[in-house]
């Protein structure tokens, strides 16, 4: 039987909501990354059965400390931490933080659904960094290899003027996986893709279309999996998805607002690829720029399958700013036309989840090196496609 095959299946600040909802034809970022302390050499300690322990100070004025820990992946640890902070206003909390209020509904936040002053946790200081919740205790399995990072979950104008801090506590419970793979920073090694034929991507569009035909965006990756590996691995890398509607996305702002949750879900157009709209809308942004500004994405299932999975297609851009869309003159977002800057960051997103199994590139024969969108931007690539096989849960260590 070939690789690929023909399936028959079909196949949260409302302020910034209400002052946007003109825009629902558009979609926008960055990721926020760690400004880490440096810190001592964590001293590891032996406890009893061998087990490695680290003491860590975190002092109250930043955001990050860099453990200097480094991690394989599956690595299981048992996080405790002591201490106190009080910040500018008087206000103390220990390591839960402080009661989530909804002044922090709009905030920059590395772990958006919590209040502020919770101690948190994460391997790698970039994209592929996915903070969790600590608080008083908790236990961690790395998802990837890569540095420990410890913090406070607040913004550097809050750190400025807090005094005490925490002491965390690392104790290893698991040494993780085995091989020289468990050890690569940022999930899995580069490497072929089986299935990923030559006249398989003759038959994948090379770009995405609006409601009139007009050609936009490419296709820049394409993921192996189940409907639910897509969605679990999109909501483990910290994507949202996006809502449909103007009306759908009014509702949402109100509801997520009287629930103290950021929204981030504003609309994306409708556009279209094997002539049908997307099937999923994800977008990656902070609260405070999510109208101007956001990694956001399309997800297409496509009619094949790859080692007996569906194939996905993904277009995906960088909102930066607006611009005048030549199409009919109103307003509309402007994107980074070096697009391939996106590409990787989906990439890095979700590969830091633990939940890419394999991952590539490949080139087609017929590679789209410089085009412009439906709205007439020009963008540019080296014309690479990303390819990720992904995995519903993390495999057992051994």
């Amino acid at each position: 039987m070939k690789a690929w095959e023909r399936s028959g299946k079909k196949s949260n600040g409302l302020r910034l909501l209400l002052a946007g909802l003109w825009m629902y034809s558009m979609p926008g970022a960055s990721a926020q990354e760690p400004a880490p302390a440096p810190a001592e050499k964590a001293a590891p300690t032996e406890g009893k059965a061998s087990t490695k322990s680290y003491t860590i100070e975190l002092p109250a004025s930043q955001q990050w400390v860099d453990t200097k820990i480094e991690l394989r992946a599956g690595e299981k640890l048992l996080i405790t931490v002591d201490g106190s902070v009080t910040d500018a206003n008087g206000r103390s909390f220990g390591p839960e933080g402080l009661p989530r209020s909804i002044e922090d509904v709009v905030h920059e936040y590395a772990v958006p659904e919590s209040g502020r002053g919770t101690v948190i946790a994460q391997v790698g200081s970039g994209a592929e960094a996915h903070p969790v919740l600590v608080g008083e205790s908790t236990e961690y399995e790395a998802p990837v290899a890569g540095r420990l990072f410890v913090g406070i979950n607040q913004s550097m104008k809050e750190a400025d003027g807090a005094q005490g801090g925490f002491q965390v506590r690392v104790e290893v419970l698991g040494s993780g996986f085995k091989g020289a793979a468990a050890a690569l920073v940022g999930g899995p090694p580069e490497t072929h893709i089986p299935g990923i034929t030559a006249r398989l991507l003759a038959a994948i569009p090379r770009r995405i279309n609006d409601g009139k035909g007009n050609p936009g965006d490419m296709v820049n990756a394409l993921l192996i999996g189940s409907e639910e590996e897509v969605v679990q691995a999109f909501t483990a890398g910290e994507w949202v998805k996006v809502d449909r509607s103007v009306g759908r996305t009014l509702l949402s702002g109100t509801e997520d607002t009287i629930k103290k949750e950021d929204y981030l879900t504003f609309p994306m157009s409708t556009l279209y690829l094997f002539n049908r709209p997307q099937d999923y809308g994800f977008a990656h942004a902070e609260p405070l720029r999510v109208l101007m500004s956001r990694n956001h994405l399309r997800v297409w299932k496509s009619p094949y399958l790859v080692q007996g999975k569906p194939l996905w297609c993904v277009a995906a851009t960088h909102d930066i700013g607006f611009e005048r869309d030549k199409r009919n003159d109103l307003v509309t977002h402007k994107i980074d036309p070096a697009i391939d800057g996106e590409r990787e960051y989906v990439n890095l997103t979700l590969s830091g989840t633990g939940l890419v199994a394999a991952r590539g590139h490949v080139l087609p024969k017929d590679p789209l090196t410089a085009a412009k969108t439906a709205t007439g931007e020009e963008f540019h690539s080296d014309g690479r496609m990303l390819v990720l096989v992904l995995r519903s849960k993390l495999p057992e260590v051994q």
